[in-house]
């Protein structure tokens, strides 16, 4: 059995994928730059309401709402983002192509 984060892949899977581990590790990359995307984005956009409360004061359960909508939705989209390129690399892995999307040899 090999490790690969918290779960246990069988040998003969992880002979099959050599490309496995790398996979893994650009998914567990993807979804951290997500994390801390919500951390940076909600901490941002609730200071950012913060120094904006004096011309336009609102309650305080209305910044914090809409600082994590903000949050998330960058969360979102860069794991989103992210977890593409890593499908990418899996599909290169795998296959040793780029998908088609990703071809430089046709001209746009």
């Amino acid at each position: 059995m090999v490790n690969l984060g918290l779960s246990r892949v069988d040998d003969a899977v992880a002979a099959k994928h050599p490309g496995l581990g790398e996979y893994a590790a650009c998914q567990s990359n993807a979804f951290v730059k997500g994390v801390l995307t919500f951390v940076a984005g909600t901490g941002g956009t609730f200071g950012l309401q913060i120094l904006t409360r004096r011309k336009f004061p609102y309650p305080v359960q209305w910044s914090v709402l809409v600082a994590v909508v903000a949050g998330s939705v960058a969360s979102y989209g860069v794991t989103r983002v992210e977890s593409q390129k890593c499908s990418n690399l899996w599909l290169f892995l795998e296959t040793a192509q780029l998908p088609k999307d990703m071809d430089t040899d046709q001209p746009r």
